[in-house]
């Protein structure tokens, strides 16, 4: 049928856009979707959407139409040739939709399912039924337009030849009516049969989009890639998509381009020592890691963080996989942490769910929820490493990644805890987050002398200086601390093996020191032998200087008494003086 024969039909034939002009895009209003297309579907062009049973084919067709009869003001017609139309209605209202309200006015179901009798009595084709969609397109000044399930219909004409030419008037129909359209077709990975059967749609329609679910590791995955997108760029990886609550929504990375705002503010991490050896702190807005083996204390850290941030009344969302808040909030009472006062005050929300009863997409979109309520400064998740339970070791990697990079879009400070398997630091986590942790703390075991002791380290601390020690982490009922470094003959001691050194030590010190005050007591004592000795020699030499000085005085009291006397001696004489003298007084002359 030629697009004259359709205009003659009574089909819709606005002014077709410039060929030469940029696609315009038809928003979907499906999260996710419309960032991978750059803004949507080709508008006024056909989308091919195929997938297998449970893929969502339906639900993503019905939802771009309602969202664009509810938002965009833009009527639309929903051609159901698979499932009634009331069931399909029916089904809608668990996402919240309100299609009975849109029904009235802006949306129009058609039931177009035929019996296989009906088919294969004639030669039927699609001609009148596109004929009563024209008119009730006029009629409610359609935009959109879905047709579910095409591959029924085909199925039923059971004729190659008959299903190209259906498909072709369709095409003609939709290029002349100028309505986006949407069709939906089954198309299984595993089926090459029918694959092979309707890949010539594939070539006719503007985009393709390809839906997949399949299970991993017993949990169910569903994954959305855009095969084909005429006259625009588009991102061509797969990405996880999800039937939430609200409808459909695919998981992407953002923005490619990393820009967000960085803070060079610190926050406590609850535990002083660990603040010197970070130099202050955690980074506000920035990613932590605290790794390690079970019980080594990872979530006493991370518990210690939250408890300082809900001390200086900032709101903190806990996120536990596998463990109740409620035993988390009792099991750190016993070092001193108590959460449950915050909890009563409204700072803290703990949410805690069972890792393998969703994908990790499923947990990425509900911790996405849960932020937007209720806008947290700082969030926990514990352990991050669980992920990898929920449906492979890829889909977890992309769910932490995607995680970490929205909390930091937000400025919100995360710290994750993760698993490893065995006591030896490897330089990766399951989850691989470790590459794009700006903190990473690894908490590990030392066995030494049939003990298991607790030590921590900081294998990495982006943009700040930090401690390169090995310290002994310390829980007790006051609280955590880290003790100071003990090292003996190039070893770290820890534990009773640190206790028994130190006290050999302090035992050593203590021998020193009575050692020292022995010979200190008898140096004191030689000292008092010797300066008593000294005070009896100075006493003996002054008695030899006084006699001494006693010869002296006596000598010379004696030459001046013969002085006198012979000055005596001469003056009765009256003799000239002579003053050569003998000693004994006597002239050297007269020898007198």
């Amino acid at each position: 049928m030629t697009s004259s024969s359709l205009e003659a039909a009574g089909t819709i034939a606005p002014p077709r856009a410039d060929s030469d002009a940029p696609i315009r895009k038809a928003a979907s209003g499906i999260e996710g979707l419309d960032e991978i297309t750059g803004g949507g579907l080709p508008a006024a062009r056909t989308t091919l959407v195929v997938g297998g049973p449970g893929a969502g084919k339906t639900v993503l067709a019905l939802q771009s139409l309602v969202h664009a009869a509810s938002e965009l003001g833009e009527p639309g017609i929903f051609v159901a040739f698979e499932e009634n139309s009331r069931q399909i209605i029916g089904n809608a209202a668990t996402f919240g939709w309100d299609l009975p309200g849109l029904e009235t006015q802006r949306l129009f179901f058609l039931d177009a399912r035929l019996a296989p009798s009906t088919v294969q009595a004639g030669d039927f084709d699609i001609s009148g039924i596109l004929a009563g969609l024209a008119a009730k397109a006029r009629e409610m000044g359609a935009r959109r337009i879905v047709f579910d399930g095409i591959d029924v219909l085909l199925t039923l004409l059971d004729d190659p030849a008959k299903e190209r030419r259906e498909i072709y008037r369709l095409q003609e129909w939709l290029l002349a009516s100028g309505l986006t359209a949407i069709i939906t077709a089954k198309a299984s990975e595993g089926d090459r049969v029918s694959t092979e059967r309707y890949a010539f749609m594939q070539f006719m329609v503007d985009a393709v989009v390809s839906l997949h679910h399949r299970m991993m590791d017993r949990v169910s995955l569903r994954g959305l890639r855009v095969m084909k997108y005429r006259g625009s760029s588009f991102f061509e990886s797969e990405f996880p998509m999800v039937i939430a609550p609200t409808g459909i929504e695919v998981a992407t990375f953002g923005n490619a381009d990393l820009e967000y705002d960085v803070s060079t503010e610190r926050v406590s991490t609850g535990v002083p020592r660990l603040d010197t050896m970070l130099d202050g702190g955690y980074y506000r807005g920035s990613g932590v890691l605290i790794s390690g083996a079970p019980g080594v204390a990872k979530t006493t850290l991370a518990g210690a963080f939250a408890n300082a941030a809900c001390l200086r009344g900032e709101r903190v969302l806990y996120v536990s996989f596998d463990e109740a808040g409620s035993q988390i909030v009792r099991n750190l009472r016993s070092v001193g942490i108590d959460l449950e006062p915050h909890r009563d005050a409204g700072l803290l929300e703990m949410h805690s769910t069972r890792t393998e009863s969703r994908s990790s997409e499923d947990h990425l979109i509900g911790l996405k929820q849960r932020i937007t309520a209720f806008r947290p400064r700082h969030m926990i998740v514990d352990p991050l490493s669980a992920l990898g339970k929920t449906g492979g070791h890829v889909a977890a990697v992309h769910a932490s990644l995607r995680l970490l990079d929205y909390a930091r879009a937000l400025g919100i400070t995360t710290v994750c805890t993760s698993l490893v398997a065995d006591e030896a630091m490897e330089e990766s986590t399951t989850t691989q987050i470790s590459t794009i942790a700006d903190t990473w703390i690894h908490l590990a075991y030392l066995i030494h002398g049939g003990e298991r002791n607790r030590t921590l380290t900081i294998v990495k601390s982006r943009g700040m200086k930090h401690s390169n020690q090995v310290r002994e982490l310390l829980l007790s009922s006051e609280g955590i601390t880290l003790a100071d470094v003990f090292t003996s003959g190039g070893e770290v001691l820890v534990g009773t093996a640190r206790w028994e050194r130190e006290m050999e030590l302090r035992n050593a010190t203590a021998n020193r020191r009575v050692e020292r005050a022995r010979r200190r007591k008898t140096a004191e004592k030689e000292e008092a032998r010797l300066r008593a000795h000294i005070a009896a020699l100075e006493a003996e030499l002054e008695a030899q200087h006084f006699e001494s000085e006693l010869l002296v005085d006596e000598e010379q009291q004696e030459l001046r008494r013969r002085g006198d006397d012979y000055a005596e001696l001469l003056r009765l004489r009256h003799a000239d003086p002579d003053t050569e003298r003998t000693d004994d007084g006597r002239s050297a002359h007269s020898g007198r």
